[in-house]
């Protein structure tokens, strides 16, 4: 039978089971796998000529080791003692001086079957012939007993000693002894001179191996492996095992954990509780020694030494070791010995095994090892190695073209982007100071090294390196080295025609200009190159080359629209000269687009404010530029100042009588130049009014903007005259008399009315007294009925009908009378609700006196008037419905305000 680890749901730990050979032989029969990794050499420590000379019959029965000192145990019941100095040459090999102190002769015709040291009581504890005995570390002499104890233990077939003491005594030694005699296990403690049992528990087989940790006891019985606490009596089966067919293997490794030897070739770990947290090792079936020397577990067989990683259960090394037949590990040295010599096998150090590693690119290998090794090392000193390891990992994915792993070593190692920057050829700027690390991270020269000439490779290495740089260059990673990073990284984008190079430019950045000049000169990224002038204060040379790429000096594609921008740029310049200095070249280039430069600019108190008389100075060449502006001014920002509009009024007039002038006229262009003026005319109130007059005086095409700017002058009857007699235009006398009256009260609508219906009837007279053939009079009349029934609610009726001709029907003004007498039976009716509603209120205001005239009222200076919430100062109040005293003044402000009054006041003369 043998075992197979199965998961435990709640601790994912391994859980120990049965199951047969066949199954366990299926799963872990793997073929030898050659060394990996040299993790390991072997040394010699005693040779056979130290040890015995030339007595040929003399074998290693066993061996302990105390810092230098190691003492050897032999078949002729002979104890040696060695003091072992390491040995360093000059290329740093180790090897091992050994020099022989003594030897004794144990007298029981006996091999000395376990040797043991107690260097806190500078005693050896020694198993020879059945017998445990002390003897001093030093002389070798057996110690006698003491006075009423004993100091040798019979009938013992092993013993061990409790590493992890649970005994507070720091002089003496805890030591589990097996008896030959009885399924026993004993419990002692150890002084200098004498050893006392504390406790003996039983077991159910009788054992042949044990180790010891605190409480718990490992121990092989004769079928099976068990854990057993001998304080609280609690057992717990591990797994079948039988010790007639090979010798058990037993080591403690750690707290509460051991190593056994477990059927089909392999190496278990157990805790106390019975559990396997690691997955065990699949070590040979011949295995007769074991050690851990962490992070690995070193097997020992009758040919070979074996090594496997803890971490990831792999055979990392095999080391040719004939007749070897003891395997131990003291305080992380880890000794072997044949019949006739001693050897120590010497770790390597770990950062060299990782190096080795990564050499030959097993980079998941090399981190297992390295995270294996924290708790073996300083944290300050782990936290350097792991770096650099995570950094070294990466820059092989890198060169892999593995990119994503990669980007997540650099990140996790917290690598010097500077590293990666290097290896691309020119990035990095000229004034940087950065020099590789030294021992290097990486074996390349460059990008070209890497990429052996593929440019295919090439490419993807720069698309990575634009990609890593993009996500590192605002962390805390790069503080030290910015400059270099955004150099670096404007370069790419320059080179790639990449996107990113604008927006790399736009915001805060610290790329080099003397590096980054000649670069974006080399790929024509002119506009880019503007964008670092301005980030840099250089904003005369970034428009000096804008203006060259906008006139075709210069070619960069990055910009179709670059005049609109220069022109955006220019409006929102707060260094006033340079807007002088090349506001010329917009306006004469497009003056429409290029007097954005003024009408465009912010109203912040950020930029630098322009005069606006400065800039109609300015103006004055640009005739086009100066009539935008000016509307910019006057109908757009609407400033209210008299020479603004009576320039911008004088301009449109000077291009009305332009186009005018033209011949032929375009009558398009004519319309919406007049229209813009008449515009202007009705809708300002500063210009001029007589100055532009004066200019229209000799010109009989512009009769309706001389009506408006009589009306202007609230000259209406030569206004209307204009309109009805020389344009005979009515609807526009309709319209004059609408918005000559629009910010007016009714009456002054109704007086221009009349008058408007006092020039058509004056007309009418005239008309009929000349030349009645021309039709004038009749036209004259029409006007009059029909102004009379459109707007018949603005008259009043009793006058109209006082001005009409008597020869006039009643069916012509039947919808202006039907009109007129809707118009006063509504007044009168709305009137009559007014009194009404008024006479209601006063109604209630008599009955809520009368209700409350009896009631008490309490006045005082703390009570507070409801309406306004000051307090009393005189006892004259008025009491509201609810005995609610307010002050006689606020009462009569709500009755002069109330709905009723309101209505009363704006109500007609028809009430």
């Amino acid at each position: 039978m043998a075992f197979l680890r199965q998961l435990d749901s709640s601790s994912k730990a391994c859980q120990l089971a049965v199951v047969p050979s066949a199954v366990l032989c299926a799963v872990f029969s793997d073929a030898f796998v050659e060394m990996s990794v040299k993790a390991f050499e072997l040394v010699p420590a005693v040779e056979r000529d130290l040890l015995m000379g030339d007595k040929a019959r003399i074998n290693i029965e066993c061996i302990e080791c105390c810092g230098k000192h190691l003492y050897v145990g032999t078949n002729d019941c002979f104890i040696h003692h060695f003091l072992l100095d390491e040995v360093t040459s000059s290329k740093g090999k180790l090897s091992y001086s050994a020099q022989k102190l003594l030897h004794k002769y144990l007298g029981l015709k006996k091999p000395v079957a376990e040797l043991r040291a107690a260097s806190a009581l500078e005693r050896l504890i020694v198993l020879c012939d059945g017998i445990v005995f002390l003897i001093d570390m030093v002389t070798l002499e057996t110690v006698p007993s003491a006075a009423g104890g004993g100091a040798k233990i019979r009938g013992v077939t092993a013993f061990c000693i409790n590493e992890n003491p649970v005994n507070g005594d720091p002089f003496c030694v805890e030591m589990c002894v097996l008896s030959s005699k009885r399924r026993t296990v004993q419990i002692y403690m150890v002084y200098e001179d004498r050893v006392q049992l504390v406790k003996e528990v039983s077991t159910p087989e009788q054992p042949c191996a044990v180790s010891l940790d605190g409480y718990f006891l490992c121990l092989a019985l004769a079928t099976q492996y068990m854990i057993l606490n001998y304080n609280s009596g609690a057992s717990q089966d591990l797994f079948p095992y039988n010790s007639e067919e090979r010798r058990p293997i037993l080591k403690r490794i750690g707290r509460e954990e051991f190593l056994l030897a477990a059927p089909g070739g392999l190496g278990m770990f157990a805790n106390a509780e019975g559990v396997s947290q690691r997955a065990p090792v699949n070590w040979s079936e011949g295995v007769i020694g074991a050690a851990v020397c962490f992070p690995y577990v070193v097997a020992l067989d009758e040919n070979f030494i074996t090594i496997h990683s803890m971490l990831d259960q792999q055979l990392k090394q095999t080391l040719s070791f004939r007749d070897g037949h003891i395997l131990q590990d003291f305080e992380g040295k880890v000794i072997l010995a044949s019949t006739k010599a001693v050897y120590v096998l010497v770790p390597l150090p770990l950062e060299r095994q990782i190096q080795d590693l990564l050499a030959s690119h097993r980079v998941e290998e090399a981190l297992t090892l390295t995270e294996g090794a924290q708790r073996n090392i300083p944290k300050d000193k782990f936290q350097v190695l792991h770096k650099r390891i995570l950094q070294q990992v990466g820059f092989i994915q890198f060169s892999q073209l593995q990119f994503r792993e990669a980007r997540e070593h650099f990140r996790k190692g917290q690598l010097d982007v500077r590293e990666l920057i290097s290896l691309y050829p020119l990035l990095l700027p000229a004034s940087s100071s950065f020099t590789r690390c030294h021992p290097p991270l990486h074996e390349f020269a460059d990008l070209n090294h890497l990429a052996q000439g593929d440019q295919e490779k090439v490419l993807l290495y720069k698309n990575f390196l634009i990609s890593y740089l993009g996500e590192v260059r605002n962390t805390e990673v790069v503080n030290v080295c910015r400059e270099d990073v955004d150099t670096a990284l404007l370069k790419l984008y320059a080179e790639q025609d990449h996107e990113s190079l604008l927006d790399l430019l736009a915001s805060d950045n610290t790329c080099l200009l003397t590096d980054s000049i000649p670069w974006l000169e080399k790929y024509h990224k002119y506009f880019a190159l503007g964008l670092l002038y301005h980030y840099n204060g250089q904003d005369s040379a970034a428009l000096q080359l804008w203006i060259r790429l906008a006139d075709g000096d210069l070619q960069d594609s990055t910009r179709t629209d670059l005049f609109e921008y220069i022109v955006d740029f220019l409006s929102s310049c707060s260094n006033l000269d340079l807007v002088w200095t090349y506001a010329d070249w917009a306006l004469l280039k497009d003056p429409t687009i290029g007097m954005h430069i003024f009408t465009k600019r912010p109203l912040s108190k950020d930029v630098s404010q322009l005069n606006p008389d400065d800039v109609i100075t300015y103006l004055g060449k640009h005739s086009q530029a100066l009539l935008l502006y000016l509307e910019y001014l006057v109908l757009e920002r609407r400033i209210q100042k008299e020479k603004f509009h009576t320039h911008l009024a004088v301009l449109y007039l000077e291009r009305v009588l332009s186009l005018q002038s033209q011949s032929p006229t375009d009558e398009a262009q004519l319309t919406t130049a007049r229209e813009r003026l008449q515009a202007l005319l009705r809708e300002s109130n500063l210009y001029l009014v007589q100055l532009l007059l004066d200019k229209m005086e000799n010109c009989e095409q512009l009769l309706l903007e001389r009506a408006t700017l009589y009306g202007k002058l609230e000259e209406h009857e030569r206004a209307l005259h204009i309109l009805v007699h020389q344009l005979r235009d009515f609807r526009s006398a309709e319209a004059f008399c609408l918005w000559a009256s629009s910010c007016r009260d009714s009456a002054y609508r109704q007086q221009l009315f009349h008058l408007l219906l006092g020039v058509y009837l004056d007309g009418s007279h005239r008309g009929q007294s000349h030349a009645v053939a021309a039709g004038g009079s009749g036209e004259l009349e029409m006007a009059a009925v029909d102004l009379l029934n459109r707007h018949g609610e603005v008259f009043d009726a009793i006058s109209v009908l006082r001005l009409l001709p008597e020869s006039w029907s009643l069916q012509l003004l039947r919808p202006f009378l039907g009109r007129a007498v809707r118009a006063s039976m509504h007044a009168c009716r709305t009137s009559q609700i007014a009194l009404g509603l008024a006479h209601s209120e006063n109604l209630q205001l008599l009955h809520d006196r009368l209700k409350e005239r009896k009631k008490q009222i309490l006045v005082s200076e703390k009570k507070g008037c409801h309406l306004c919430h000051n307090t009393f100062s005189e006892p004259d109040v008025v009491c509201l419905p609810g005995a609610v005293p307010v002050h006689t003044h606020c009462v009569a402000h709500r009755v002069r305000d109330s709905p009723t009054k309101r209505l009363l006041t704006n109500s007609s003369n028809h009430t």
